[in-house]
C-alpha cells in the first residue's frame, strides 16, 4: 500500500483517506513483518497524506482467527496488538480512528461466518457496518 499511496491517493488529490491496512502483513502474504514495521508503513502513509494537505483517517484491523491460505500462523492475537498500536498512534497525533474491530469480532477474536464466509473478506453485512462506522468518521472529518 505504501508503495502505491502516490498514484493511489496523492495523485488523486482527495480531501480525506482513510487507510485500513496490516491485514496482508500479519498473514505475511509478502514474508514476515514485525507489527512495529506494518504500524511504521501506516505512519508513513499517514505523514505523506499530511504532506500533500490530505486528511488521513485510520481504522482498526479486521478481525481474524485464522487464514485458509496461511493456516500456520494465528492472527488473532497479532491482529489486537496491531490495533492497540494504531489506536495509540491515532490518540497521540489526534488523528480520527475507526474502530471496525469491536464491531465485528467474535469471543474468539475472529470475523464471524455472518460476516465473513472465510473469516477474512468482510460480505455485505460487514460492509454495512463499516459503511455507517465510516460515514460518522468522515462527518467529523470534513470540512
Amino acid at each position: 500500500m505504501l508503495v502505491r499511496f502516490r498514484p493511489d491517493v496523492i495523485d488523486l488529490h482527495p480531501q480525506v483517506v482513510v487507510i485500513l491496512a496490516g491485514t496482508n502483513d500479519i498473514a505475511q502474504n509478502n514474508g514476515y513483518i514485525a507489527p512495529e514495521y506494518i504500524l511504521g508503513n501506516i505512519i508513513s502513509m499517514v505523514e505523506l497524506a499530511k504532506a500533500n494537505r490530505i486528511t488521513p483517517v485510520l481504522c482498526s484491523v479486521l478481525p481474524a482467527t485464522r487464514f485458509g491460505w496461511r493456516p500456520e500462523i494465528e492472527p488473532a492475537k497479532k491482529i489486537a496488538e496491531l490495533n492497540v498500536m494504531i489506536k495509540k498512534y491515532a490518540e497521540q497525533n489526534s488523528l480520527a480512528y475507526i474502530d471496525y474491530y469491536s464491531s465485528l469480532t467474535d469471543d474468539e477474536g475472529g470475523l464471524p461466518v455472518k460476516y465473513a464466509a472465510d473469516g477474512v473478506h468482510p460480505n455485505i453485512d460487514a460492509y454495512r457496518i463499516m459503511e455507517h462506522l465510516v460515514q460518522e468518521a468522515l462527518k467529523k472529518v470534513i470540512r
